[in-house]
């Protein structure tokens, strides 16, 4: 008897990894909702709400590569879709599913709740499709095709697909046959050769050369690959913001974090003045370029990305990123290393009794890193101090770069916790942008999973007083709450909580957080105006951040 088409699709979720759904149940979503509870074999990961539900399947997909989203129809979908766009602009794989209106319904035309009452039922699956790489109505005709279409375009494209499917088709038996998982895609063989000649003809002419290792070599799974050629060809490497930890910080070669000319003149020096530059997998934005002040000769720039590798001006199309590293491992000439090394953030500097200070903080926060963290920062002031921070072997640094939306972090950081809970997360978050997500904290009880949580109180959005022309204005103010009462609140009593203002309350809490044995809470309280000397410079780079030169 062939499968119904519910139990094709959770069937196929299985085969490819996804065991976790992130979701807030409707009615429309009963069918799918049911599903996933009912499945020895999966976990339905309840949520506040769909936004939140979105950040964590995000969080989830960084650290297992893969994740599922579950909505209802119209009020829940939308709910979700920053979320699914910001998996878009950072190459995720989200697969979102919706629980659809019966098609009697739709056939109907009838006014139903969660509708735009005009008897159309199409609108939201159109609203979606510029942030996801495939979309799909389910039918027992077309279902078996249609799931296998999706899934391949998000696991090959690294993007959000979504898939609806009405209330009263879900168990439905398929109607079509059966289809073959697709295979992944492959490079054209002339076309590969030709591009793996280029790159290594340009980098054996080169005097110096230098690795930018990219986002795309950790979201493809690329890392061994990756280290596999830099030990081959013996070339230094750097990263950007958003690509931070894409390789261990701790490998030989690693020279720091190359933000143009905002920061870390020794690295920018290295990057700029090498006759070649590698860049695999890593995007030219902003936040990515010190506000686009990287200046590097793209006549010595190499971009291996994942579908397409271009040499100078020249670009190969239909080749896989993994492909063109192999290669090059195999016929590279070796290069001597450079001496240019990472340096980290110091010693903190201050005195015990001294008011915390972006000079005291970011350090410390430096050394309270350990092995196999995953460090979750938010957007903002945060993540900016915490981006030179040497990661410690195994740490991973995870940051909403490109998309930037605040209020992420939280519910990411549940989200990365659920999909690997024997290591510690450690959620770092300003108090504005918690504010917008906060309530995700109560899902870490919930599941029994022990975050430490840094909450930095600059009585504002300190990054927008930095950007705006009026620090003082009164839409960077915030409402005061006592933040060190949120995880009693939300149903954690046995948290440790604390609020530090000077450097030795600070020690005291990053002390007993570490040893306290159950989740960890720090409100840590700065100046209105103390910031990280990033997001200083940033805003004084405000002429090249927003194109006006």
């Amino acid at each position: 008897m062939a499968p119904t088409v519910i139990e094709h699709l959770t069937t196929r979720l299985k085969q490819i990894g996804v065991t976790d759904v992130f979701g807030v149940p409707g009615d429309f979503s009963f069918a799918l909702n049911d599903a996933v509870d009912n499945d020895p074999d999966m976990r339905w990961i309840g949520c506040c709400n769909e936004l939140n539900a979105a950040y964590a399947a995000d969080g989830y997909a960084r650290v297992r590569g893969r994740a599922a989203l579950c909505t209802t129809y119209g009020v829940g979908e939308l709910s979700a879709l920053c979320g699914v766009a910001g998996s878009y602009t950072e190459h995720l794989p989200v697969i979102h599913l919706v629980g659809m209106p019966s098609v009697s319904t739709q056939r109907a035309r009838r006014i139903v709740h969660h509708t735009l009452g005009d008897g159309s039922f199409d609108a939201y699956a159109d609203m979606t499709k510029p942030v996801v790489a495939a979309s799909a109505v389910l039918t027992p005709e077309n279902a078996a095709c249609q799931i296998e279409r999706c899934l391949e375009a998000a696991l090959t494209r690294n993007r959000p697909v979504y898939i609806a499917l009405p209330q009263d088709y879900a168990d439905v038996p398929l109607a079509g046959e059966l289809v073959c998982a697709p295979e992944a895609p492959q490079s054209d063989p002339g076309t590969l050769a030709a591009a793996i000649d280029a790159v290594a003809e340009k980098l054996d002419k080169a005097g110096t050369a230098v690795v930018l290792a990219g986002y795309l070599i950790a979201r493809l799974g690329l890392r061994e690959v990756a280290k596999g050629l830099l030990a081959r060809t013996g070339l230094p490497f750097a990263t950007m913001f958003m690509d931070k930890t894409a390789l261990d910080e701790t490998l030989p070669g690693y020279i720091g974090l190359y933000d143009g000319r905002i920061m870390n003149p020794d690295v920018r020096d290295f990057v700029e003045g090498c006759d070649c530059v590698l860049n695999l997998g890593a995007l030219w934005s902003d936040f990515n370029t010190g506000a686009f002040t990287a200046k590097i000769d793209p006549s010595h720039m190499i971009a291996v990305m994942q579908h397409e590798t271009r040499v100078g001006h020249a670009t190969f199309c239909d080749v896989e990123m993994r492909d063109v590293m192999e290669g090059l491992a195999r016929v590279v000439s070796p290069k001597p290393r450079s001496v240019v090394g990472p340096k980290g953030l110091g010693e903190p500097k201050g005195a015990p009794g001294e008011r915390i200070s972006p000079d005291y903080l970011y350090p410390r926060f430096e050394k309270f890193l350990r092995e196999g963290d995953i460090v979750m920062a938010e957007t903002g002031t945060i993540s900016m101090g915490l981006g030179f921070a040497r990661m410690p072997t195994g740490a991973e640094f995870f940051n909403q770069t490109l998309w930037g939306a605040i209020g992420w972090a939280t519910p990411a950081a549940f989200g990365a916790a659920v999909a690997a809970p024997g290591r510690r997360t450690l959620l770092f978050t300003g108090e504005g942008s918690h504010q917008m997500t906060v309530q995700e904290l109560g899902q870490f009880g919930r599941f029994g999973l022990k975050p430490v949580v840094f909450c930095l109180n600059n009585d504002g959005y300190l990054i927008e007083r930095l950007l705006c022309k009026n620090p003082g204005s009164s839409y960077n103010d915030l409402a005061p709450w006592d933040y060190t009462q949120l995880p009693a609140a939300f149903g954690m009593p046995d948290w440790f909580c604390a609020r530090a203002t000077t450097n030795a309350e600070l020690e005291e809490a990053m002390a007993k957080a570490e040893r306290c044995g159950a989740g960890a809470y720090v409100e840590v309280v700065m100046d209105r105006m103390a910031a990280s000397p990033l997001a200083k410079k940033l805003g004084e780079s405000i002429r090249t951040l927003y194109g006006d030169k």
